[in-house]
């Protein structure tokens, strides 16, 4: 990368961090938190923990499309401003109803497609798989330090500090987008980055995405379902003030982070992705299930490190899954509607982990959850095992005459482990899935010397 696409880079993946901490840093404390607004009930706590998912879902894939006609930039900013204006409203908010609007105005700056689009228009092809590894990493890391600082932070400056915090961090997100990504930069509609509205139907169609969207779907209803009731029940249960769950979170993670890393290492490198799927699913259901018995806080924490064990190993390779199985050159529509699908999961873990709260105690929200894993990993079972295909994109400039394109898609086609091209007039762009294990390097780079392998 040159100097002005790391800085890019560096300042986009900062607002990506900027906007997860300031969604997530409330969650390990917002359930005890909230306990003492007006009107708070478990169930609406669990709404106020969710709902922001409710707007972020619904309007996700609109907000990316509308980046489209007025400007990367624009849209951003805009979302910031509304998580702004949401974070305004939590903050003075002194009753459950106004909280829960206000995590609705947090949600509805839906920015994370127009981010990627962004970052395509500011990255060259060969380095848009770097940059995009550099946001992922930031996204990991923000769920992270939300739960270790989460506590920490509200012992200092209370709820209402915190939402003002996510103020300060939104204004700063708007700075960077401002003054530290460059403006001279041709926005292109990029179908690997960008959702296609053409696209869409063909991916809600397509049953080993659709599998896919409803893992991720459950997975992020499962986290924010134990949220409701988990920091409680630490310091009811266990007699833990919320000012220390900071040091277990951090240990927590810091061991998943360590033990999920073989599991990824065998799923991606030794191909066994469907054998860890079923693996990921059973650990997730059995250690849900089991935490409602622990009596003691070390064994509650040892089943919360396998419960992330599992989370993040998921979280790492869902999406990985998601762009090898889109259809050639719609990566973007496949990572919109997998995206709406997780925010979509927080908003029903929340409103359900709430009514379970409310109706059946913690032990209704440990059972749903593992029982519901169980039964996921069952349906896994019958799930063909993904093949190990890459995407590949690289560009095709002057190039427009339909013959040639037509020659260039009958060439690529023939090199051995090229399984699927699309080649996009509008776009310039050709965009290929490759089994590299089969892959004939030499081929294809005779045929197109500009494609980073």
């Amino acid at each position: 990368m040159d100097l002005l696409e790391r800085r890019s880079v560096v300042a986009l993946a900062l607002i990506y961090l900027f906007r997860m901490l300031g969604l997530f840093l409330i969650m390990p404390v917002i359930s005890v938190a909230a306990d003492g607004l007006s009107g708070a009930d478990a169930a609406l706590i669990g709404t106020a923990i969710g709902v922001y998912g409710l707007t972020q879902a619904s309007l996700q894939i609109p907000m990316g499309m509308w980046s489209d006609k007025i400007g990367r930039k624009r849209v951003i900013v805009i979302g910031l401003l509304l998580f702004a204006v949401g974070s305004l409203i939590c903050a003075n908010a002194t009753d459950i109803n106004t909280l829960i609007i206000g995590r609705a105005v947090q949600g509805s700056g839906a920015i994370a497609s127009t981010l990627m689009a962004l970052l395509s228009d500011v990255t060259r092809e060969q380095n848009r798989t770097k940059a995009m590894a550099i946001v992922g990493i930031s996204i990991g890391a923000s769920f992270m330090l939300s739960l270790v600082l989460g506590p920490w932070i509200f012992a200092l400056v209370g709820l209402s500090g915190l939402f003002y915090l996510s103020l300060a961090l939104s204004l700063l997100g708007i700075i960077l987008i401002v003054f530290a990504v460059p403006n001279s930069v041709q926005h292109t509609f990029r179908r690997d980055t960008t959702p296609s509205l053409l696209a869409l139907g063909l991916v809600l169609k397509d049953a080993r995405l659709r599998f896919l969207n409803v893992s991720v779907l459950l997975l992020h209803a499962s986290l924010t379902a134990l949220f409701v009731t988990v920091p409680n029940l630490l310091i009811q249960k266990f007699d833990l003030p919320l000012a220390q769950h900071s040091w277990l979170y951090f240990a927590i993670m810091g061991f998943a982070f360590v033990g999920m890393l073989p599991l990824v290492i065998v799923a991606e490198a030794k191909g066994k992705m469907k054998g860890v799927l079923i693996a990921v699913m059973l650990l997730l259901g059995v250690s849900s299930i089991l935490l409602q018995s622990a009596t003691y806080v070390w064994a509650f924490g040892a089943l919360l490190w396998v419960y992330f064990v599992g989370f993040n190993s998921l979280e790492a390779v869902l999406p990985s899954l998601v762009s090898k199985l889109a259809p050639v050159g719609y990566r973007g529509t496949a990572m919109g509607v997998f995206s709406t699908h997780q925010f979509m999961g927080s908003f029903l873990g929340g409103v359900g982990g709430g009514w379970l709260m409310q109706h059946h105690s913690s032990g209704g929200v440990f059972w749903v959850v593992g029982v519901v894993f169980l039964a996921w990993s069952v349906v896994c079972v019958f799930q063909p095992a993904p093949r190990q295909l890459t995407s590949l994109a690289f560009s095709l400039p002057d190039l427009t005459e339909d013959k040639i394109l037509t020659k260039l898609a009958d060439q690529l086609a023939e090199i051995q482990g090229v399984e699927g091209i699309q080649i996009f007039k509008d776009e310039q762009t050709a965009y290929l899935k490759v089994d590299k294990k089969t892959l004939d390097k030499e081929a294809l780079l005779r045929i197109a010397p500009q494609i980073a392998l």
